[in-house]
């Protein structure tokens, strides 16, 4: 009768000492479902942000046009120099332009480099914005700054 208990004593502590094969694929299964569904999701998270920041620089930008008008009554001149109505500094996502100045007319562009390549936003005197250009499976808009690959806009 020892031996009986014995050996059921022995097959109980072998069940219990780790995880099976089929455990283990399971379990590497269901982190890659997840892997596959969060890594699409936090990289367009990442990328919204950064439109978000270019979107943002620009229309500071096009405040600061205003402003130099307010002070000059032309917008010829402005996007040179410092101070009121100067380009922003390009940074690591976006560069920023500002052409078609005449006395009363500008259009401020940005435009994307690095991770936000093939995004352009584009704002006039009047604040017509509008996404010139966007990477393949986003859709552009004539009539604002698109914020996801649906095309909605801010």
């Amino acid at each position: 009768m020892n031996s009986k208990a014995s050996q059921t004593c022995r097959s109980a502590n072998r069940r219990n000492g780790g995880f099976t094969l089929i455990e283990l694929m399971i379990a590497a299964a269901v982190l890659a479902i997840l892997a596959a569904i969060a890594l699409p999701a936090y990289t367009s998270y990442v990328l919204r942000g950064r439109i978000s920041d270019g979107q943002s620089a620009l229309a500071a930008f096009s405040t600061s046009l205003q402003q130099y008008y307010q002070d000059n009554r032309t917008f010829v001149g402005a996007c040179a120099g410092t101070g009121i109505g100067a380009l922003p500094t390009a940074t690591t996502y976006f560069t920023y332009s500002c052409t078609n100045l005449a006395a009363t007319t500008y259009l401020a562009t940005a435009t994307g480099q690095g991770a936000a390549a093939g995004f352009t936003f584009t704002v006039d005197q009047d604040g017509n914005r509008a996404t010139t250009t966007v990477p393949s499976g986003w859709t552009a808009s004539a009539t604002c700054w698109v914020r996801n690959s649906s095309g909605s806009c801010n």
